[in-house]
This record gives C-alpha cells, structure tokens and sequence, in this order.
C-alpha cells in the first residue's frame, strides 16, 4: 500500500507539509509585482478564479492574503495525493473542491468532474476558486478547456499568478513541482482577464496558456530561479 493511503501517515504528512509551508512562507522576502490588479479583486469581492500552473501549488498559499481578499477554496484532485494535499492546504485556511475532468474517455475514472464543475460554478458566486489548468496529470504548462469554461458560464474574472522562490526543491515529478525553502526570495505577479464575448474556447486556452506563462516566467526571473 502506498503510504499517502494510509489515513494515519497522510494525516500526519500533511501535518507536516502545511507547517512547513506556513513557515517558509514566513521567512521569504516576497516581491510583487502588478499586484493592483489584485488588488481591485479583492476590494470588489465575489467571484474569481485564480489560475497558477501545477508545479507551484505548495507556494500558492502564499498568494492569497486571508484577511482582505474573499474567501477561497481549492479544486483539488479525487486521488490519494489530492486528498493528502487537500489536508495539507485545509490547515492553511483553503478547504478543498474534490473533483477533476482527467480521464475523460473513462466514465467509471471520471474522478467527479462534472459535480467539481458544479461544485466549482457554486463557490465562484461567493468567492474565490484555485485552479491548476494543467493539473492533476500534465502535460505540463498545457492549459485544458476546463478554466476558460467555468469563466465563460459564471463570469467570474481570472487572476493569472506567477509564483517563484529561491533557494527551492525541484521534485522529480511531471510538473517538476517547486517546494519552498525558507530565508529565501519570492516573488508573485498577476494579470488578469475575462472571457472573451464570442471567443472560441481552444483559443481562449491557447492564449491564457501563454499569459499564465508569461506571469511565471517573470516570477522566475524576479527570484533567479531557472526555468525547467
């Protein structure tokens, strides 16, 4: 049995993680960088969907400042490492919407797409919903059409965010995940967009694949961490 199965060691991992993330948090020097746009976000409230690629979701958290901004809750994968992730944020004040549109063509592996998107639309009308647009599985940095859909049907704005740190650990998954280290720098850049009235849905992907990108690489180039 893998050990994030385990209901006892994965409870007590993401234990770990979360304090561990909550304390680099702490200690890095954060940088940001267009954060205005924001900025008018939070001071709006509502709806909003907050978009950042799969290999920065430990430094996520980091973005969302708990006290200004509306409330948030996470899309986050039915899998064994989704649920262990899901604890680990839930400690950090961002609950969790179970569900992904992975494996499409395998209705009994629908991993609750449809009741996520459901789900999804539901918290959009009070607050904010985090999505990985290339998650669970990759390709990595690929946007699927499952962000720009739930912009289309509830109007919410997307919040691009590019997050990095240095010093970090480059984990020998798919996404060559970022895990922070504390004392380090940070950065975090936004840019912000609406669906297009009339736009084609795998053209709207195309292009918010390359500004969500954008925003990254700049994160990167703030802290100096090389680009994978």
């Amino acid at each position: 049995m893998r050990p994030l199965r385990n209901p006892l060691i994965q409870t007590s991992m993401a234990w770990i993680l979360s304090e561990w993330m909550r304390f680099c948090y702490a200690t890095i020097r954060w940088e940001h960088e267009n954060q205005q746009v924001a900025e008018e976000v939070w001071a709006e409230g509502g709806g909003v969907l907050c978009a950042f690629w799969h290999a920065r979701l430990a430094l996520a958290p980091a973005c969302w400042p708990m006290k200004r901004a509306q409330p948030v809750k996470g899309l986050v994968s039915l899998s064994a490492d989704g649920e262990f992730f899901a604890k680990a944020v839930g400690r950090l004040g961002i609950p969790a919407v179970r569900g992904s549109s992975s494996n499409k063509d395998k209705a009994k592996q629908s991993k609750g797409g449809t009741q996520a998107l459901r789900d999804g639309l539901k918290q959009l009308k009070v607050g904010g919903l985090a999505v990985t647009p290339d998650g669970p599985r990759g390709p990595a940095r690929q946007m699927a059409e499952g962000l720009p859909l739930m912009a289309k049907l509830s109007g919410a704005p997307v919040l691009f965010i590019g997050i990095s740190c240095k010093p970090a650990i480059r984990l020998n998954s798919w996404d060559q995940a970022v895990l922070p280290l504390p004392f380090g720098k940070g950065a975090i850049v936004w840019d912000k967009a609406w669906y297009p009235e009339g736009a084609e849905m795998a053209v709207v992907a195309a292009d918010w694949t390359e500004r969500l990108t954008a925003v990254e690489a700049r994160a990167d180039a703030l802290t100096g961490l090389e680009r994978i």
